[in-house]
């Protein structure tokens, strides 16, 4: 994986005590986590929309704003990326089925 998501991460987590007029990640935090929350939410709805139009820049685009939302909510919750990945690299080679139904309550 590029260090993008990694620069971006820290760059989230330099901004969001600064000036919300200065900032719009101090501004969402400001905001609060439902604020937060409900913008991944949207973010996400924008690329199922792109993706079912089968607009691939579109999905990009709203991919790159997904991402960058997830990653204002990650923080927020202090979970790192490198928590996610780890999440990830624990489940390699397990049936996605099978995982889930590891899961309690699922």
């Amino acid at each position: 994986m590029r260090a993008t998501l990694f620069d971006l991460e820290r760059t989230i987590r330099q901004r969001r005590d600064a000036d919300p007029d200065q900032s719009y990640v101090a501004k969402l935090t400001a905001r609060g986590r439902a604020k937060i929350a409900q913008k991944v939410g949207e973010e996400a709805v924008e690329t199922v929309i792109a993706a079912m139009a089968s607009d691939r820049q579109g999905a990009i685009g709203e991919s790159a704003d997904l991402l960058f939302h997830l990653l204002v909510l990650l923080v927020d919750l202090d979970i790192s990326l490198d928590d996610v990945l780890d999440e990830l690299d624990r489940r390699e080679g397990v049936s996605g089925i099978s995982e889930k139904a590891s899961r309690k309550g699922d």
